[in-house]
């Protein structure tokens, strides 16, 4: 595939066997040093294995699982100024399901960070089509720029390592290579990928040929590994240029390119998110870049990482990174264990969690799902989840708390014709001008100050003040204090489904 073709100021400039990645081949011409790294954070992803705290709607990138901060709040933070000897990074770019938008939008602003670009995914299509809209993204401002793509979910206790580790990586990603990390692994871990290292390469000091992945292997199989000290767990980490991995993708992936190119081209972008094609991007076939390029290119090569590294996969995993007691147990929220060890036990929504007498178990409680697995099973929780998707249980995918760009609802209570919630509102914020077909509604203000209005009215309620909603009528509920707006909602009618919602005018583009 010509590659000027699809995006004009782009080259392939070798052929096949002179992309040879084996020791001793000359590499591809440098490109000059660029002054900045692009970190591309991919954010798609639905964590299903740390069900039920991580669902569809509020998956574990978007969750302090580890500190005080989000996974993705971590991973950005990772990407900022380190000082005269680190990387210098330009703004981040995240690339996530349009469905988590303003969560990614306000977890981005609550750090401070202003000068990022949010790219938006109609639909999920894994790890290349996602970086492979990115880079030719970047490509359009600099062909030649390094992308340090990553995952926002994964967890890096050493993050000074890190930097020198794009250092090393940066070397070999200049001579035109598609560098990936990986790290020494410390256990045998099934839930991981593998990558065989082959020969140091020459030319670019630190990196090493690539001579196989491994795809989640058996336990047994990954054991093998570990012993052979030849094996590095995959991070799913890469640092390449855009010039670099548009080449690989038109020679590996060339399908691929051709629709990322025209979702980049049809994009739609508005002062907070940019807006891939939805047809276009949805045309692309779903595959990792591990799958798509780095299997397959003769330009790989992997710096070997010792990172303190975990992609918090599973419950078993955050058990392993966490702060643990005397007896081996690692606990948070409203939790009580007694006589147990080796236990990872988490309680939300402040339900009493007791675990008495029992080893090498996970117990997480949330207000409305708990489960309780093995450790050395925490892999197959997934399994939970499809069962329930199944059923259709909504406790697959949905929390009882729903978060919204202004802020979040959760149901209380719910039977035949009535429904109540707790709504609450940030400060300056407001929902949606709507109406309903189906139901009228009550609401009773419990902290703050709401602006209400009511077809042609604008009543001001504050702390225990009411009005009701008929059938039908035309309302809007907003937020003009300094303090975070608190109602009850008492819903009352023959159907309560949230697609009962006609919106005729909204700040954030949802009419």
């Amino acid at each position: 595939m010509d590659l000027n073709v699809l995006h004009p100021g782009l080259s392939v400039d070798a052929t096949a066997s002179e992309l040879a990645g084996a020791p001793g081949v000359a590499p591809l011409a440098r490109t000059a040093a660029p002054s900045r790294i692009v970190p591309v954070i991919l954010s798609g992803g639905s964590g299903s294995r740390l069900w039920p705290l991580s669902r569809e709607s509020l998956p574990k990138q978007f969750l302090a699982l580890t500190s005080q901060r989000t996974m993705l709040q971590e991973t950005v933070l990772r990407a900022q100024g380190c000082g005269p000897e680190g990387p210098d990074f330009a703004a981040p770019i995240i690339v996530c399901n349009q469905e988590h938008r303003f969560l990614a939008a306000a977890q981005l602003s609550e750090l401070g960070i202003a000068d990022r670009r949010i790219l938006l995914e109609p639909i999920g299509r894994s790890s290349a089509p996602a970086i492979c809209a990115a880079a030719l993204l970047v490509a359009e401002e600099d062909p030649d720029a390094l992308i340090w793509m990553k995952a926002a979910d994964a967890l890096v206790e050493d993050t000074p390592a890190l930097h020198r580790l794009l250092r090393t990586g940066a070397e070999a990603a200049r001579d035109g290579r598609i560098v990936t990390f990986g790290i020494r692994p410390t256990s045998a871990e099934a839930g991981y990928g593998y990558i065989e290292v082959g020969p140091p390469l020459d030319a670019a000091a630190g990196a090493h040929a690539i001579t196989r992945f491994v795809e989640k292997p058996k336990a047994d199989v990954a054991a093998g590994f570990v012993a052979s000290g030849r094996y590095l767990w995959n991070s799913g980490m890469y640092l390449f240029t855009a010039r670099g991995l548009l080449r690989e993708m038109a020679l590996h992936a060339p399908e691929l390119l051709a629709h990322a190119t025209e979702a980049i081209r049809l994009r739609r972008q508005d002062p907070d998110f940019i807006r891939l094609d939805e047809v276009s991007f949805t045309a692309c076939p779903s595959l990792s870049l591990d799958h798509a390029v780095a299997e397959h290119t003769a330009l790989g090569a992997v710096v070997p990482a010792e990172l303190r590294w975990s992609d918090v996969g599973s419950w078993d995993a955050l058990w392993q990174v966490g702060r643990k007691d005397a007896a081996g147990n690692a606990a948070s929220g409203d939790a009580l264990l007694v006589g147990s060890r080796d236990c990872y036990v988490r309680s939300e929504d402040g339900v009493v969690t007791a675990v008495v007498g029992l080893e090498d178990v996970v117990v997480v409680a949330t207000g409305d799902a708990v489960l309780a697995v093995h450790r050395d099973q925490a892999q197959d929780v997934r399994r939970v989840v499809k069962r329930l998707k199944e059923m259709g249980r909504k406790q697959a995918s949905q929390h009882s708390r729903c978060h919204r760009p202004w802020g979040y609802y959760e149901t209380l209570s719910i039977e035949g014709r009535f429904q109540v919630k707790h709504i609450v509102v940030q400060p300056g914020q407001k929902l949606s001008l709507q109406k309903h077909f189906h139901r009228a509604e009550h609401w009773v203000v419990v902290q703050g100050s709401a602006l209400v209005t009511r077809d042609a009215e604008e009543i001001l309620l504050t702390e225990n003040q009411a009005i009701h909603l008929p059938l039908g009528c035309v309302h809007r509920l907003s937020n003009p204090g300094r303090i975070p707006l608190a109602i009850i909602e008492v819903q009352l009618g023959a159907y309560l489904g949230e697609d009962d919602i006609v919106r005729l005018e909204d700040m954030f583009g949802r009419c």
